[in-house]
């Protein structure tokens, strides 16, 4: 994909919809009142020489939250970080070893909410460096990366569904090889790939 770059920045130039855990869901109630807390997470494009490929992780199974997800590299916003993106830079750098000089930040996709009560900011980021990925001990089990095209190809995801509280939840899947990356994770990917489509 040598035109990711350019494809990417022009999807950002399109309307963005709502994203959120609840998309496919709209009989769920959320309660009133409800305060979210704010996350951050970078959605780093390696712009390489044998194609562009997004960067992932898988967490912990020991965990206590989302154990053996596939998450993107991120996590609650610190009162010392610079707002969103500072939090998505420092969050990579400690979770996966990026240094954030190497991140060039083009834009940020819409905010999701999530029913674990937070409102996570994607931020869009180009990495045209080569470095080597270093898990952080604990939290991270494995850095892979999946090809550009795959994530942003809305064919290849699926609707699927699982009980959440004694419900019926319904969710994308966006499956690449051993990875099975779903819920928040696909949500935001899928609503990148249905702008980089229009």
């Amino acid at each position: 994909m040598p035109e990711a770059e350019d494809i990417l920045r022009k999807a950002l130039l399109r309307p963005a919809r709502p994203s959120s855990d609840f998309d496919l869901n709209p009989a769920i109630t959320l309660p009133p009142g409800r305060v979210l807390r704010p996350a951050a997470v970078l959605v780093p494009v390696w712009l390489r020489p044998d194609g562009a490929r997004l960067i992932l992780t898988k967490r912990s199974s020991h965990l206590k939250h989302h154990p053996g997800q596939i998450a993107f590299p991120g996590g609650k916003v610190d009162a010392g970080d610079a707002g969103v993106i500072g939090a998505a830079l420092r969050e990579s750098r400690e979770e996966i070893g990026l240094p954030p000089s190497h991140v060039e930040i083009i834009g940020t996709l819409p905010e999701h909410e999530t029913v674990t009560g937070f409102t996570v900011t994607p931020v869009l980021g180009l990495i045209r460096q080569d470095f080597a990925p270093v898990p952080e001990a604990g939290e991270v089990e494995e850095v892979f990366t999946t090809p550009l095209s795959h994530v942003l190809t809305p064919a290849n995801y699926a609707i699927e569904r699982r009980r959440w509280r004694n419900e019926w939840r319904r969710y994308y899947a966006v499956p690449y090889g051993p990875y099975y990356i779903w819920g928040a994770t696909a949500r935001i990917l899928r609503g990148l790939a249905d702008r980089v489509q229009e």
